[in-house]
């Protein structure tokens, strides 16, 4: 809502919930004094006047946009006012139990049955009071600007496949992106530790291998085996000569 004065807007504000019967629940003040002050009021008023109190905040200035929501509370509380009288009833049933006990043991156990069944009961409890504080009080926020300050209306999300794909792909695009930074960071973090242990291994490496026995060299060239004389040449020739006389003969 924009409005001349920011201070007297709210106080106006302020007077009409609590002259309803309600009461501020929260307050969020934002910039400096005078023109950029702006200021976001959470009041609870009751139900039945809440529609009085609209109209009076609607007369503090230029209404810029106004949003009204209405939840149906009938099952929920039906269903909570259901389940507290059957834990009521468990609890009651354990207290006769406890009373009748014989034995030690028996008044142990029944004491940690009673425990739980009786914290759940509380915890119905405390739904059941906030059902009907929500159901009796209605709730308002009202946003107080001045003219020279520009009220921008929150952007309302859009919905479709297609807005849904885009989505998808911009949360996977940051992913991405924290992804390959978290992996910059980890090789900037790494860069120092090998900058120095390169060196040193380089220099090990090195002197293990001057520390190494020197392997003889293999020879170039193996030298060719040598066979014995052959001893049947002599016979080979008497034995031409005696083929040759028998010939002529």
């Amino acid at each position: 809502m924009q409005v001349g004065s920011v201070d007297e807007a709210r106080t106006k504000a302020v007077d009409l919930a609590t002259g309803a019967g309600g009461y501020v629940a929260g307050e969020n003040l934002r910039g400096g004094t005078g023109d950029t002050l702006q200021s976001t009021l959470t009041l609870k008023v009751p139900s039945a006047s809440y529609q009085d109190v609209l109209n009076g905040l609607g007369a503090l200035g230029k209404q810029l946009s106004l949003t009204s929501k209405a939840d149906d509370l009938t099952q929920q509380i039906a269903d909570v006012d259901s389940r507290l009288k059957s834990m009521q009833a468990s609890v009651d049933r354990v207290r006769a139990l406890m009373a009748d006990a014989k034995s030690l043991s028996e008044v142990v156990s029944l004491e940690s049955e009673l425990t739980r069944r009786e914290s759940d009961l509380e915890s119905l409890q405390r739904q059941q009071q906030e059902l009907s504080a929500r159901t009796s009080l209605s709730t308002v926020t009202l946003d107080l600007v001045t003219p020279a300050q520009r009220y921008v209306e929150p952007a309302k999300k859009e919905t479709g496949f297609f807005a849904s794909v885009a989505r998808a792909l911009s949360a996977g695009w940051h992913a991405l992106v924290a992804l390959l930074r978290a992996l910059l960071m980890g090789l900037a973090a790494v860069a120092p530790f090998l900058l120095v242990l390169a060196p040193l291994g380089w220099l090990l490496r090195r002197r293990l291998r001057s520390r190494r026995p020197a392997v003889p060299a293999a020879p170039a060239f193996l030298p060719r085996p040598t066979h014995a004389p052959d001893t049947d040449t002599g016979t080979g020739t008497e034995g031409d000569a005696d083929a040759d006389a028998d010939a002529k003969a």
